[in-house]
């Protein structure tokens, strides 16, 4: 069983969270929780939200009644749109700005990893 939680359009740069993202797969939902609490990153309160998100999922939708011992199987950063601005620059001319948004994804599942 998998459950996910998508959160759409957060105001950052997909690159800077991806690290932390990484470090998250594999854990248990609960240790997953707690690493990201104490993270100072921004992505960090995304990705939490999401997290939360998908532990809701589990215990409401799919009917698990310990959300906390799923482990993280996918927690991923991907790029979104992006909101073009401009910078007005000397003689009239402007410069273009990218203001990045992202799409966070995390998939939770039951199944236990085999070692190898």
């Amino acid at each position: 069983m998998e459950v996910t939680a998508i959160t759409r359009n957060a105001r950052m740069s997909a690159f800077k969270g991806r690290p932390l993202c990484r470090a998250l797969r594999g854990l248990t939902a609960e240790k997953a929780l707690a690493t990201v609490e104490f993270s100072p990153k921004k992505a960090a309160t995304i990705i939490a939200k999401t997290l939360k998100s998908a532990m809701a999922n589990a215990k409401h939708n799919d009917n698990v009644a310990d959300p906390s011992a799923l482990t993280v199987k996918l927690c991923v950063l991907d790029e979104g749109t992006r909101m073009r601005r401009y910078w007005p620059t000397a003689r009239g001319s402007a410069h273009p700005i990218a203001r990045r948004l992202c799409h966070c994804k995390v998939v939770l599942t039951d199944e236990k990893k085999e070692a190898k």
